[in-house]
């Protein structure tokens, strides 16, 4: 959970009055398990002193109509050029590469290269005001924070470590 309880709700509730019980699900989902601890990570990495870069996947797998909106494990085929291999063939089924696909993957492999061998995707790392963000969709762009309603529902939480095999809760 969100360790929010009742608050939260009423939270995620008032912030997104639009979104449907299932896509408040998937949003408070999206963002406990992956956008805020990312985005709490690059924080943490750069106040320490290191290097760090945010960016989100806005395209959707193209598999089912879209109805699997930008899924975990999207990036995987992405990044990889692997749309034929086994996770791009579920990601992809019945439609296969496109030429926006490609395009996309070419310059989602292209950041990832820079930033493995030069430490720099080609967009600014995070600051406190703007928090760059570069949005990998059919047109790609650094952006503001996109999550920026959901990124002050959670500021004040502490995340903590995740337990570890082994170890108590």
């Amino acid at each position: 959970g969100t360790g929010f309880g009742a608050d939260g709700e009423r939270a995620y509730r008032a912030a997104f009055p639009d979104a449907s019980p299932e896509e408040l699900y998937e949003w408070v989902h999206s963002d406990a398990v992956f956008r805020m601890p990312s985005l709490r990570l690059a924080e943490a990495q750069i106040a320490g002193g290191g290097r760090a870069h945010v960016y989100e996947l806005a395209w959707p797998a193209p598999a089912y109509g879209g109805a699997l909106g930008t899924c975990h494990g999207l990036d995987v085929p992405l990044l990889f050029g692997s749309v034929a291999a086994e996770l791009g063939l579920l990601l992809f089924a019945g439609v296969g590469s496109s030429p926006e696909a490609e395009a996309l993957s070419s310059r989602f492999r292209a950041a990832w290269t820079a930033s493995a061998t030069t430490g720099d995707p080609c967009w600014p790392p995070p600051d406190t005001e703007r928090r760059p963000t570069q949005v990998f969709d059919t047109e790609s762009v650094v952006t503001a924070y996109p999550h920026e309603t959901s990124r002050r529902l959670w500021e004040h939480h502490d995340f903590g470590a995740l337990p570890l095999i082994g170890q108590s809760a």
